[in-house]
């Protein structure tokens, strides 16, 4: 995680952006495949019948993916998804407020245009995904 400068762990979902219809469709049947349709967050967010666990290697702490998110394509956006990151709730909290103060760290912000999600974006022009900081897990 560049603009961290360490590793942090996820949150525990994981999210894939479609660029066309048919590539939609294609990844949407087979998600059903993979997930529980009857459990989701927000209607969009499933449980995977079987988590995606990636063991610790080195300072990189052990992953596990438990929701899997197909988005519908976006004329305006061309990355390929997302992944969300945890922080503890006070060190969240310290790390927004630091932003919104005017502290600058390369390749973050406060995610901007969505007062109703609480996150902090992390970019690159150099990759074509975002890294979103929030203070809740997926597990």
């Amino acid at each position: 995680m560049q603009s961290m400068g360490r590793y942090l762990p996820v949150a525990g979902n994981v999210g894939v952006f479609c660029h066309d219809d048919d590539e939609y469709a294609f990844l949407t049947k087979l998600r059903e495949k993979f997930t529980d349709s009857s459990n989701s967050v927000y209607g969009k967010y499933f449980r995977l019948h079987k988590p995606i666990v990636i063991p610790a290697k080195g300072d990189i702490p052990k992953t596990t993916y438990s929701y899997l998110y197909i988005r519908k394509p976006d004329p305006n956006k061309n990355q390929v998804g997302d992944i969300d990151f945890y922080l503890e709730p006070e060190k969240y909290a310290e790390l927004k407020q630091s932003l919104l103060e005017g502290k600058m760290i390369t390749g973050a912000r406060v995610l901007p245009n969505r007062p109703d999600l609480d996150l902090i974006e992390l970019y690159s022009q150099d990759i074509d995904a975002f890294g979103y900081i929030g203070n809740k897990k997926w597990q």
